[in-house]
């Protein structure tokens, strides 16, 4: 008897440890959820409040965007239409013909060298039609001008050279083509500026006329015409600038390249004529 009493007081007692253990274990577990909850909705909070911040920060950016084109579109409004659509034209002809002449002139920039040495390697071995292939076959101003040359390589040297020049001199007023016009919207987007400028002078003045009074809102219409209109001509005269010199710095090199690539070729064919013409 004692022993059962014993045994049921054993596993009484187990029973209370054990239920005590479980009941410690799931409270310690409930405060870590909360602690873990609460770090939780801290980080979500902090999370929140920087999205706060950096909502803000983008859409001030966004809209610093959008005023930016949009102060444009204003500033050109009231620079006077008439004046400024003028300038705009003036800067896309400009624009459009640069564009043409970069690309012409890029497509006419060839490896120079390596056809010298193709013709040489051809005419070397007597095949003057070869030569003739190669340079026909290859684009660009400097090909052109060795094929004229190897036209009339039968002719004498010295017909070989007024020919080579005087198709130089053709090839370089080709790649001149359409500069003067360029040349032409660069000096008349500033004028046109300026001719705003006066107009607007012109608009502030009358306005003073018919007011009878100098105060900064009757003059500050016409002056803001004015000036909005010399600023925008001036921006695109530079643009406009910045293509042309680049323009003529590619022309330079080409017409350099036809000038030293005619040199070499009067002397490949001087070879050829003392090799294959004695």
């Amino acid at each position: 008897m004692k022993k059962v009493f014993a045994f049921v007081a054993m596993m009484g007692l187990l029973t209370f440890g054990v239920n005590q253990t479980i009941n410690a274990q799931e409270e310690t577990e409930a405060i870590d959820i909360e602690e873990v909850a609460q770090e939780d909705s801290a980080a979500v909070d902090s999370i929140a409040a920087a999205e706060d911040v950096e909502a803000p920060a983008e859409a001030e950016e966004e809209e610093e965007g959008q005023g930016l084109h949009k102060t444009i579109k204003v500033k050109f409004i009231e620079g006077s239409a008439g004046f400024m659509a003028l300038v705009a034209i003036a800067m896309i002809f400009g624009l459009a013909l640069c564009i043409e002449r970069i690309i012409f002139l890029s497509l006419s920039e060839i490896n120079s060298k390596k056809l010298l040495e193709d013709i040489q390697a051809a005419l070397e071995n007597g095949d003057v039609e070869g030569a003739k292939a190669i340079c026909r076959d290859t684009r660009g101003p400097v090909a052109s001008i060795c094929y004229q040359g190897m036209l009339r390589i039968d002719e004498g040297l010295d017909v070989v050279e007024r020919s080579v020049v005087s198709y130089g001199s053709v090839q370089a007023s080709n790649l001149e083509k359409n500069l003067s016009w360029i040349t032409l919207f660069i000096a008349m987007s500033p004028s046109l500026g300026f001719l705003g400028t006066v107009i607007g002078m012109v608009q502030a003045f009358d306005d003073i006329q018919k007011a009878g009074d100098i105060s900064p809102n009757v003059v500050a219409g016409g002056m803001k015409v004015a000036l909005i209109t010399t600023i925008f001509g001036i921006i695109v005269a530079l643009i406009l600038q910045v293509f042309y010199n680049y323009i003529l710095s590619k022309v330079e090199a080409l017409n350099t390249d036809m000038e030293d690539s005619s040199v070499s070729l009067l002397d490949i064919i001087m070879k050829y004529n003392l090799k294959f013409k004695k």
